[in-house]
């Protein structure tokens, strides 16, 4: 069965040792100016984003059914039957169309390397193999963060809200957006406030849409041709993608004059 992971903001109390824990887990550097940075990047796959006092966890959602994985044309991006969405970094060209495919803006660009690649959270699939918890769900001292089967953490989550309505926003974020996610999110406020597009994205997978789009093109026009076409949804996306790129070079700014303050 798949492994998924159920994030309940209404426990977090934004201690950040998932942050710590994943960058344990990825070898990647992290001190109080990383902690700072409310976004994700290429040295940090997830961070917590704190909001009148309330908090909200950002990582890459493992869609059931990828757009990064349907766009990318070396199969560095794949989705396991265990649940991870990941990526092999040896087969990767560097060509983005991942970032711009992606509705959640997760994957991050290493552009600062002189051979760059493509970054972001792969929900620790040695560690699931072993039989093992995520790391950043072994480190929450709270149980905000839960691992185990996609379907028992869908009935435990829509549990909750049956359990305590005043506490939760009526929704399980992840049961259907894009066809489902592996990473399934509760929070006390409307997901909105976490620009997190309920309205905006189809609870169809995205790669459909790229089918119904080939779908509809004649044999006889050239495989570019196809591609560029099916992928339609992906222009869509790059002013987003641009803007999301803006805001964490500023949050990275701000982290440091932060860390400096210190």
């Amino acid at each position: 069965m798949s492994k998924s992971l159920l994030y309940d903001a209404t426990m977090c109390i934004g201690c950040k040792q998932c942050e710590a824990g994943c960058a344990e887990q990825n070898r990647l550097p992290y001190n109080d100016q990383i902690a700072a940075e409310q976004v994700t990047s290429d040295h940090k796959f997830t961070t917590v984003v704190a909001k009148q006092e309330k908090y909200m966890r950002r990582l890459c959602m493992h869609c059931q059914d990828p757009a990064c994985a349907s766009v990318c044309p070396v199969a560095a991006l794949r989705k396991t039957p265990a649940g991870p969405v990941i990526y092999e970094e040896a087969r990767c060209m560097g060509c983005r169309y991942c970032m711009v495919a992606c509705p959640f803006a997760v994957p991050k660009y290493e552009w600062a390397k002189v051979l760059p690649k493509v970054q972001k959270c792969i929900m620790c699939p040695d560690r699931i193999a072993a039989g093992k918890q995520t790391a950043c769900a072994e480190a929450c001292p709270t149980g905000a963060t839960k691992f185990g089967e996609r379907d028992e953490l869908i009935r435990e989550a829509q549990e909750r809200i049956r359990a305590n309505p005043s506490n939760y926003v009526p929704h399980v974020f992840g049961i259907e957006e894009v066809g489902g996610t592996s990473v399934l999110m509760l929070s006390g406020i409307p997901f909105d406030q976490w620009n997190m597009r309920l309205s905006d994205l189809p609870s169809d997978p995205l790669p459909l849409y790229t089918y119904k789009v080939l779908s509809r093109i004649p044999d006889f026009i050239p495989l570019g041709g196809i591609v560029l076409g099916g992928v339609w949804w992906i222009t869509h996306r790059r002013d987003e993608v641009a803007e999301a790129e803006a805001a964490e070079q500023a949050s990275k700014e701000a982290g440091k004059k932060n860390g400096g303050a210190r």
